[in-house]
Order: C-alpha cells, then sequence, then structure tokens
C-alpha cells in the first residue's frame, strides 16, 4: 500500500485497548475515552448511478419525513413515515440509495483528512486494518466469468491483498477485533485498499487512524455506518464545520447501536 510501511510494534495501539470502555455500539466503545470532544461523520448517501452525486441523511430525512439527530439510525432514517414524501419501496423502505458499512468513503475520508492535517503535520500516523475483510487473506473473494455459452465458471483464486510476510505479523488486538498495522502519512489513507483487484484499486478507509503524538483518533467500526473521531475542542468544531462532512457531535456514552434511534420509531420487525 503506497506510503504505509507495516509495523510489528502493536504496542503503540495499546493505549486505545486502555481507553475503549462502555458497552458495545457506544461511541466509547470504538474511541478511546478521555479526548475533550468527539464528532460522529455519517456515512455519505451513494447510488447505483455513478451520474448521481451523494446525498446527505438529512436529505433523506426530508424525503420520508424523519427526523436528523445525532444518535439517527440508517435503518429508521429510510422507512418513511406517514404521510413522507416517498413510497417505500417493496422491502418497506426507501431503496434509492445506501451507506457504506465498515468504509468511510474517498471523497468523504479526503475532506476529514483536510481538516485533521493542521492538527498533525508532518508526523506519521498508525493505520489500523481490520484482518476479516475479505480480500485482505484472498478467502473472502471469488471471481467468476460468463462462458459464451452462457455457463459461469469460477475464476482462479485472487491474489491475497496483503502479502504472507505481513500477513504474519503480530496484530493489533483489541476486544472482538483483531488489526494489520502500518505506519505512514495521514494521507496515505486513501491509499488503503485492495490494489491488486480484478477491478482496479478498490480503497478501504482505515479501521482506526491515530498520529504518533495521539493528539486524536478516528474509528470506523466494521458494522457502523458511520466514522467517529475523538480529539481537542477546536479539532472536533473543525469537523463539524466542514462543508464536505456530514458530522454530528457525539458523548462517549452516546448509543450508536440499532436501538439508539430515540426520536425516529425503529422499522417494523416481520414476525
Amino acid at each position: 500500500m503506497n506510503g504505509l510501511e507495516p509495523t510489528a510494534d502493536v504496542s503503540v495501539g495499546d493505549w486505545i485497548a486502555e481507553g475503549l470502555g462502555g458497552p458495545l455500539g457506544t461511541v466509547g466503545s470504538v474511541v478511546p475515552r478521555g479526548f475533550a470532544a468527539y464528532a460522529r461523520i455519517l456515512h455519505p448517501v451513494e447510488f447505483d448511478d455513478d451520474e448521481r452525486p451523494p446525498v446527505t441523511w438529512a436529505e433523506v430525512c426530508m424525503l420520508t419525513g424523519r427526523v436528523p439527530h445525532a444518535l439517527m439510525q440508517w435503518a429508521a432514517v429510510v422507512t418513511p413515515a406517514a404521510g413522507a414524501a416517498v413510497v417505500a419501496g417493496p422491502s418497506g423502505i426507501w431503496e434509492d440509495g445506501d451507506v457504506r458499512v465498515g468504509d468511510l468513503a474517498p471523497a468523504a475520508l479526503g475532506a476529514l483528512i483536510d481538516v485533521l492535517e493542521p492538527a498533525t503535520g508532518e508526523q506519521d500516523c498508525f493505520h489500523a486494518l481490520w484482518e476479516g475483510w475479505g480480500w485482505v487473506d484472498g478467502s473472502g473473494v471469488a471471481i467468476f466469468s460468463v462462458s459464451d455459452d452462457g455457463r459461469v465458471e469460477r475464476g482462479p483464486a485472487p491474489e491475497p491483498g496483503v502479502p504472507a510476510e505481513v500477513w504474519a505479523l503480530p496484530r493489533l488486538r483489541l476486544p472482538d477485533r483483531d488489526y494489520l498495522l502500518f505506519r505512514g502519512p495521514l494521507r496515505a489513507a486513501l491509499d488503503m485498499g485492495w490494489q491488486g483487484s480484478p477491478l482496479g484499486f478498490e480503497p478501504q478507509s482505515p479501521s482506526l487512524l491515530w498520529p504518533a503524538d495521539r493528539s486524536w483518533c478516528v474509528g470506523t467500526e466494521i458494522d457502523f455506518d458511520s466514522t467517529l473521531v475523538g480529539g481537542s475542542a477546536d479539532l472536533i468544531a473543525a469537523v463539524l464545520a466542514a462543508p464536505d462532512l456530514e458530522a454530528w457531535p457525539v458523548e462517549p456514552d452516546d448509543d450508536l447501536s440499532a436501538s439508539g434511534d430515540l426520536i425516529n420509531p425503529a422499522p417494523a420487525v416481520d414476525g
């Protein structure tokens, strides 16, 4: 990964394990407690049609009749309320667009990096990559092709996205998650991903990202559709003010689990 060097000294992440706390799904279970302020960045709403630019969750709320707020949940946002401006699809939800889970889109990651750079300077950062993405060791990726007579054929297994010598390195071990650890410039986060994909480079935002001086920390939990940032009050104010980010202030004990949205009624569950 361009600009990123694998590191075997995973003790540089011990402070994160020591700072995490609270029930699974809370802000403080993803990024360490102890920062002056925190922000939640909602992953942009994207469309299959590349011609359509991403929109915000707040814009979707205008269509579905939901209330935008710091702890809103995507499943509730896309479930139209009575009298909403859109009609639900066959699944009972607004289906035009969707958000990435466990991955902050490159444009939004770039906008976040623009905010983080003044507080980071030239120091190196640590970039943690969850080991379970299918492309990392190649085990979770299958390539298929269609022959001239219409048969679907499975192709050869792709090369692992991470070389064997990197896969063999020690892991940064946090509760329920293990990570490969890399060191490099802040902006190298945009080069993390599957370089050898048959479809070309497929970016993957770091699961955890922090500078050597530990002045801030970014966390994208693999099951979350938002990214969390902890840092100084001034830094978080800049994140919240960034025009290309949809961000809300949050606190370490805030619940971002599926039951955390207490303003928008939870969608009905069949059965």
